[in-house]
């Protein structure tokens, strides 16, 4: 038993929840690129580094964020298809051992979402004899091929978005002219963090400015906190 894909109704104007699986990683890659790099390049700036050591630190930082991300992205989704891949063998032994149990179940659940008891049978019943698995993935568990975890691709998406978001706040603060990157960096990096933020909300049909107020509230805290710990460090030292 597979499940099937069907064509939309609307194709020129699809639904944005189809982006989510890529998408949330691939928006949590790039803005924990630039918040991570900006910050840790903060924190040394402002402890005193010379440039050769920021260069050192962003690009360490930058390598070691990017791999940790999708490697994190890659565990994590692995254990929710895990999950996944156990349910629907779990519903394959349940179909094969009791099927008038399970079209029993699938029509207890059409009934409360609101159809007829008489109906809901009918409908069960129907689905069932068409693909039962189908069924009980899409109206139990909530699945579906479209949705379903994709390990890879998360990892992917957020490792690579991160090293490419990451790299901005690198380069503005190697870049900056001597002595100015401590007031640099945080312009470029509350830059980014609202057109990110703008650009993952847009593709995900969600309201821009929240969602690039958000970000840079947050992105600009974590600077704060960071250049804070590095300016007290560096006067000790």
């Amino acid at each position: 038993m597979s499940i099937h894909t069907h064509p939309e109704a609307h194709p020129e104007d699809p639904h944005y929840i189809t982006r989510s699986g890529w998408l949330r990683a691939a928006v949590l890659g790039a803005n924990d690129g630039v918040v991570s790099t900006s910050s840790l390049l903060a924190g040394v700036i402002a402890a005193g580094a010379a440039p050769g050591h920021v260069l050192l630190t962003g690009l360490a930082g930058l390598a070691a964020g990017a791999l940790s991300m999708a490697a994190g992205e890659y565990v994590s989704v692995s254990s929710q298809a895990d999950i996944e891949r156990a349910d629907i063998r779990r519903e394959k032994i349940a179909l094969r051992e009791n099927p008038h149990i399970e079209e029993e179940e699938l029509t207890r659940i059409y009934e409360r979402r609101g159809l007829s008891p008489g109906l809901a049978a009918e409908v069960a019943r129907e689905l069932h004899d068409h693909d039962a698995l189908a069924a009980h993935m899409r109206d139990e568990l909530g699945l579906d091929e479209m949705h379903a975890a994709n390990p890879v691709l998360a990892a992917l998406a957020s490792g690579v978005t991160f090293t490419v978001a990451g790299a901005v706040p690198l380069i503005a603060a190697i870049a900056a002219p001597e002595g100015s990157a401590a007031g640099i960096l945080p312009v470029v990096t509350l830059i980014a963090l609202a057109g990110l933020g703008g650009l993952g909300a847009r593709a995900g049909g969600a309201p821009v400015g929240r969602a690039a107020a958000r970000a840079v509230v947050w992105g600009a805290a974590a600077m704060a906190v960071t250049a804070l710990i590095g300016r007290l460090v560096g006067t000790a030292l």
